[in-house]
This record gives structure tokens, C-alpha cells and sequence, in this order.
């Protein structure tokens, strides 16, 4: 029996087919169609955001935190062009989305017509595949492949751009059991050789290390339980990425913190005095590996990861291994334990030894003096105060962005969410409110610089228009925070326009979205005053006013290696001072 029904009306029930249950959109003069559709029925929610940046922003929230595809629909010209940054934030950092944008009709693509840009052209270098539906016959087709590519081997954003009068025409509806996905079938298993080779080397070395990252979280729970296996049976020290942040729980005895250019300092020390290097799921950020050549410098390096062209890309692999995250460390445990759950135990116990001594540095020491809040002090009163909820986190861009990852725990994954390989200021906010949509009843607080905070701020409208409960926890200095550091550190003090002389009254503002204002800028009141944030039932924006020149350590400077590390001076034991902080 076949199904005529229209582009539009196939759009709809194709989202319905694939299991979407909200969209996050504006509509445009070249979507309406699908709206009118959208409006006639009840099973996709619909969210209204302020700007298509935060559509898609959203969409990765609820990606993120869900591990299925976010979902967001825009209009075209300006409407496409408003989705870039959301889609390259996507494309970075591996996040499934499927971003639908209107488009004029064929017949005037081309033409130079009202809200026409060339949206396939403009997106194609920031999504993993996109398309443009010029017959309204291959529309329902194409949707599902759509999300099939998004979802399948690497995950990333796809678009599907879809003229107005292939909306308006009919045709037989495909359904997704009959979409044609074959051509694209990634390599999941990885090769039985190279695993066998990795566990050989595992059983030798003397100081290895896990280096975790985003792709374990995106393979999906079983990929964490696995690594959660490996870690606890070999007694190996593991660390993470920023994207990789809840794959091994953070209160886990051999859980190093996150490493790279803001990371832990035993993390840092012992990749750089490591023999072998695991990465799984990570693919050898600048902002990890420090200077290249000096990266991990002792070590056979193995490189786990489903996408061929991260392996070799900027690291040389010794034992490199193609294949989905959670299909290899089963076979690596697999492997592992077949010959006997060998390691070199003398090896380990001088290596813990080692870390142990690192460790004693405490590079997150602070000291909490006087009336002005430190930003490490608000968040660790933040992490006390909710660890125990059902909790949510995400970030903007910036100083706060390192803190809350180094002082908040995540002890599960797709609880953290944060723009990582883009850094794109302004994503916290709408992520926050893709998260809230999937999780209605869990906490879900967005941590923020008050500069962040204001490119999207907008989206205040739509948390109190749809109800949803997200905290804002503006860690306000008053300064571009992180670049006012590197002005400090690098630019010899000349701190050109990294400040604002014309900030909202953050409360007012709140109040005048008909939300919650808090603020709060005495230490002594701090607690009481995030219990007010956390027990109110709608959303608020909470002003934390914080030590304005505060500068985020440990650092790894530019163009310098893991083990030379500026750390913060209460953290450090006869170290050399250098330039208001330490050198180690």
C-alpha cells in the first residue's frame, strides 16, 4: 500500500519514524509549510528559541546528553546562516545533529531571491554530509540517511535543505526500513592483530596511561562500563579530555583529572613520563598535546578510534586501531584475559608511586581570603551543594569553562556539556535548554561568564515562555576572563578591550524575562544563596560576583611541554615564582 502525502507531511513523519520527540526551530516564510504540518499534530514537540544559533546549540544539549540526534529546523538565507556556528560546534566536537533549513524554490535557486543563500555551499565544509532535495520523491529517503550519517561511525551534524515547492508537492513516503543507508556502514570492529599487539604491550609496561576522550562517550554506556572494567582490573591511572569528562567517574581511585593545557598537574606529568600512551576516543587536540614534538616523548603510543583520518593526523601512532570504542575494548578485555590478566605489577606500584608524589603538589589548592568570592571557591561550594542531585552541567567559553571541569565530579557520562574543540562562546545557555527538554525533572545548571552569557542571552525568553527550570550561574568578573589572562601573561599587562564598562544589572534583567534574579557577592552568603537558586522551581539567573583578576592554573604556557606547568602559588612547594605564578 503506498503513502502519497507531501513533502512537508513526509518531513514530519519522518522525524516521527526516527523516534524525535522535540525540535528545536524558528519558522521563516520557506519552512512554513512544515510548520503548518508541525502544528497538526502532537507527538514532536516543538521549542520556539530567539535565534537559530541557539536552535542548534539546543539540539547538541539534547544530543549530548541523551546520545540520540538533536533536531533543529530553520528557514532559509539568514536562517541557514545563523545555524554555521552551531553546526561547526557540532562538526568539532562530534555531536549528532540534524539541522533542516528551508530553501526558496527550485525554479529560483540562483536567482538571487528574497532570503536565498547558497546553504549546501556555505555548509559544507562545517557539516559531515549535507543535502540538497530537489524531487519531493527522494525527500523521505534522504531524512533517513540523514540521520544515519549523523549517527553512524564518527557522529556529526548533517543538513538537509529543503525548497519550498518540494515541500508543497506529493509523493510516496519511504519509510526507514527502506531508506538506503548501505553505502555508508563504518568499520566498528577493529582488527584483531593490532589488539592483540596493544595488550602485549600492556603487559610489559611499566608506566602506562589511558588517555580518554569524547568518542567514549559517544560509543555509547556500554564503551564506559567497558573502560570502567579495564581500568579497575588492570589498575592502570586514567585521564581525559574535556569532552571526555564522566566516561570513568571522577571519584575513582585511579582517576588522574583532566589533562592538557588546563589540566591536572599529575595528569600532565604522567603523560609526559609515561612508556605507554592508550588514547581511545580522542583525536590529539592542540590544546591537549601542548607542543608536538615534545608530546608524551618516552612512550609506544596506541590510538583507538572509529574515524580513520584522526589516526596519524597529528600524532604518529605505533599500534593504531580502527573501530568503534565499545566493540574494541571488548575485545582488548577479551584478549587481555584469554592470556591470563597479565601487567607488570612491580612496574605499576613504582609508577603509582610516582603519581602519588605529583599529587601531593595540589594543583587546585586556593585560598579563600577576604570578601571577594573566588571563582574556584563559588564552584566548589557548587559541586558540594549538587553532587548529589540529579544533575546536569553545562558551560560557556572561557576561565569558568576550566574551572568547572577541574572542581566539579562527574562520576557518569553525558552530564557534561561544553563547546571543546570551537570553543564557541554563547553555547551554554540553549545547551542547557536542550538538556532541560530531555531531562524535565534533573538540575541542570549552565556555568557561565557574564560576557558568554550575553551573546545568547536572549534565550531567557524561551526557558520562561516553555517553563524549563535551568539555573544560570554567572560567574561575573567583569572581564573577557581568559583573554585578560593571557594579556597578563603573554601581552605584558596591556589589557586591550577585555572588559566591559556597561553590564546589566543581571537580577533586573531577570526579573524583566519574568524569571528569577539571585545575586550574590559575599563569600559568607554564597551557600545559602545557590540553595535559593537550586530550590526554585523555574529559572533563574543567578549573579555571582567574583574576584575580577583571578587568573586559571595550572597552565601549560604556549609552545612549552606537559611538564612545564604554571600552577597557582597555593599550590606549589619550592617551586620558582615567575610572573605571579609558579613554574614547575
Amino acid at each position: 500500500m503506498t503513502r502519497q502525502m507531501t513533502g512537508a507531511k513526509m518531513v514530519v513523519q519522518a522525524l516521527k519514524d526516527q523516534g524525535v520527540d522535540v525540535v528545536f526551530g524558528y519558522p521563516g516564510g520557506a519552512v512554513l509549510p512544515i510548520y503548518d504540518e508541525i502544528f497538526q499534530q502532537n507527538d514532536i514537540r516543538h521549542i520556539l528559541v530567539r535565534h537559530e544559533q541557539g536552535a542548534v546549540h539546543a539540539a547538541e544539549g539534547y544530543a549530548r546528553s541523551t546520545g540520540r540526534p538533536g533536531v533543529a529546523l530553520v528557514t532559509s538565507g539568514p536562517g541557514a546562516t545563523n545555524a554555521v556556528t552551531g553546526l561547526t560546534d557540532a562538526l568539532m566536537d562530534s555531536i549528532p545533529i540534524v539541522v533542516l533549513s528551508g530553501q526558496v524554490p527550485t525554479f529560483m535557486i540562483g536567482n538571487d531571491a528574497f532570503q536565498e543563500a547558497d546553504t549546501v555551499g556555505i555548509t559544507r565544509p562545517c557539516t559531515k554530509h549535507n543535502w540538497l532535495v530537489s524531487d519531493t520523491k527522494n525527500l523521505s529517503d534522504v531524512i533517513h540517511q540523514a540521520f544515519h550519517v549523523a549517527t553512524s561511525g564518527r557522529p556529526g551534524p548533517v543538513l538537509v535543505d529543503l525548497p519550498k515547492d518540494v515541500q508543497f508537492a506529493s509523493a510516496e513516503y519511504v519509510p526507514p526500513q527502506k531508506a538506503r543507508t548501505a553505502h555508508y556502514q563504518p568499520q566498528v570492529k577493529g582488527d584483531m592483530a593490532a589488539i592483540t599487539e596493544l595488550v602485549e604491550a600492556l603487559e610489559v609496561a611499566e608506566r602506562p596511561i589511558l588517555y580518554t576522550g569524547g568518542g567514549v562517550i559517544n560509543s555509547g554506556n556500554a564503551a564506559s562500563q567497558l573502560l570502567r572494567e579495564l581500568v579497575e582490573a588492570s589498575g592502570m591511572p586514567i585521564t581525559s579530555t574535556l569532552m571526555g569528562l564522566g566516561a570513568y567517574p571522577a571519584n575513582g581511585k585511579n582517576w588522574l583529572g583532566m589533562l592538557g593545557m588546563h589540566g591536572l598537574y599529575e595528569a600532565n606529568m604522567a603523560m609526559h613520563g609515561c612508556d605507554l600512551m592508550i588514547n581511545i576516543g580522542a583525536r590529539f587536540d592542540d590544546r591537549i598535546t601542548g607542543r608536538v614534538d615534545a608530546f608524551s616523548p618516552h612512550s609506544k603510543k596506541a590510538h583507538i578510534d572509529i574515524d580513520p583520518s584522526s589516526i596519524n593526523k597529528v600524532i604518529k601512532t605505533d599500534i593504531p586501531i580502527i573501530g568503534d570504542v565499545a566493540h574494541v575494548l571488548e575485545d582488548v578485555l577479551k584478549v587481555w584475559k584469554s592470556r591470563g590478566r597479565k601487567m607488570n605489577r612491580e612496574g605499576l606500584q613504582k609508577w603509582w608511586a610516582q603519581i602519588d608524589a605529583w599529587r601531593k603538589v595540589d594543583c587546585l589548592a586556593f585560598k579563600q581570603t577576604g570578601k571577594a568570592i573566588k571563582p574556584q571557591y563559588a564552584l566548589q561550594r557548587l559541586e558540594e551543594l549538587t553532587k548529589d542531585h540529579d544533575r546536569y552541567i553545562c558551560t560557556e567559553v572561557g576561565q569558568h569553562q576550566m574551572w568547572a571541569a577541574q572542581y566539579l565530579g562527574f562520576n557518569e557520562p553525558n552530564r557534561w556539556m561544553t563547546s571543546g574543540g570551537l570553543g564557541t562562546m554563547g553555547y551554554g545557555f540553549p545547551a542547557s535548554i536542550g538538556v532541560q527538554m530531555a531531562h524535565p525533572d534533573a538540575l541542570v545548571i549552565n556555568v557561565a561568564g557574564e560576557a558568554s552569557w550575553l551573546m545568547n542571552m536572549q534565550e531567557m525568553g524561551t526557558a520562561v515562555q516553555f517553563r524549563l527550570p535551568v539555573k544560570q550561574f554567572i560567574m561575573n568578573n567583569e572581564r573577557l576572563g581568559m583573554v585578560r589572562q593571557w594579556q597578563e601573561l603573554l601581552h605584558g599587562e596591556r589589557y586591550s578591550h577585555s572588559w566591559s564598562e556597561a553590564l546589566p544589572d543581571f537580577v533586573k534583567l531577570a526579573e524583566a524575562f519574568g524569571a528569577k534574579g539571585i545575586l550574590c557577592k559575599d563569600p559568607a552568603d554564597l551557600d545559602d544563596a545557590i540553595m535559593e537558586m537550586i530550590n526554585h522551581d523555574g529559572p533563574v539567573i543567578f549573579d555571582c560576583l567574583v574576584e575580577k583578576h583571578e587568573n586559571c592554573f595550572p597552565m601549560i604556557p604556549s609552545g612549552e611541554p606537559h611538564n612545564k606547568m604554571l600552577l597557582g602559588e597555593a599550590s606549589t612547594k619550592g617551586a620558582i615564582k615567575e610572573g605571579g605564578a609558579v613554574l614547575v
